[in-house]
């Protein structure tokens, strides 16, 4: 996908596709080589174990992650590939929950979110009814995961919260999830109004925009078919972006170079 004429910038490298012999897998080779860089075209990302992530990857793709109904079940970063009708594949990266302090290291922290960094677009999955890790912690809503998130990923590096964002609401199928969903719609649409409830150090300075607020479920296949088409059209937006920003440029020298030739004649 280098090559101009299917949208790449021929020379500064694209794709690159791998015809698999002998049963080779991207696992197998990334088991090879970890110091390689593999970029995921989605990175999913809870703040709290146990939000469904593994589930929902095992849904929208091929892969065949652990799943329990324990906490922290994912321990390390699962790769899969959602396959559309049309052969386009994207690739998609299951990252273990945080935990609040991540950002400081605390848990696995920069063993995770440095992943966070290769993945060209976030999607946040979260539990629709808030989740508590245990009785000696704090209950945290929907709307306080999020921020919490937030907050990690921007004491870790800013510059992650500028990445395209879409939100995941799992288990729709749990009883009150239709009204909890509701509320949530409010708090994320106007989360200023909301701010005041909250304790300080739960606050990020910025909230993320999400492209799309997607509710699925994954016991029920509520809304998977919808995030798949979500997280194709997204990164297809901002493909189509960068092309028009680099044939923008391209053209910007073309000029310069065309009124320089003038000059001289």
């Amino acid at each position: 996908m280098g090559y101009p004429r299917l949208g790449g910038e021929g020379g500064r490298g694209g794709d690159v596709w791998f015809v698999a012999h002998e049963r080779t897998t991207l696992k197998s080779i990334k088991d090879r080589y970890p110091q390689k860089r593999f970029v995921a075209g989605t990175g999913a990302n809870s703040r709290f174990p146990n939000a469904g992530k593994s589930s929902l990857l095992s849904k929208v793709s091929h892969a065949k992650p652990q799943i329990a109904d324990y906490a922290f079940t994912t321990i390390k970063p699962e790769l899969g590939k959602i396959m559309y009708a049309d052969y386009k594949q994207i690739s998609v990266a299951d990252l273990p929950g945080l935990i609040e302090g991540a950002h400081a290291n605390k848990g696995m922290g920069h063993k995770f979110l440095k992943h966070i960094e290769r993945t060209k677009q976030l999607l946040l999955v979260v539990d629709i009814s808030g989740f508590q890790l245990s009785v000696k912690t704090r209950f945290r809503t929907a709307f306080e995961t999020i921020l919490l998130l937030t907050k990690e990923l921007e004491l870790y590096k800013e510059e992650l919260l500028t990445k395209p964002a879409l939100l995941a609401i799992n288990k729709m199928d749990l009883p009150s999830s239709k009204d909890n969903l509701n509320e949530l719609m409010k708090q994320l649409q106007n989360p200023q109004d909301f701010l005041h409830l909250l304790q300080e150090d739960v606050i990020p300075e910025s909230t993320i925009k999400f492209k799309d607020v997607i509710p699925v479920s994954t016991y029920t296949g509520e809304g998977i078919e919808e995030l798949k088409t979500c997280i194709r059209k997204s990164l297809d937006e901002e493909a189509e972006k960068e092309n028009e920003d680099y044939r923008k440029k391209k053209l910007l020298l073309l000029r310069t170079s065309e009124e320089k030739q003038m000059n001289k004649g």
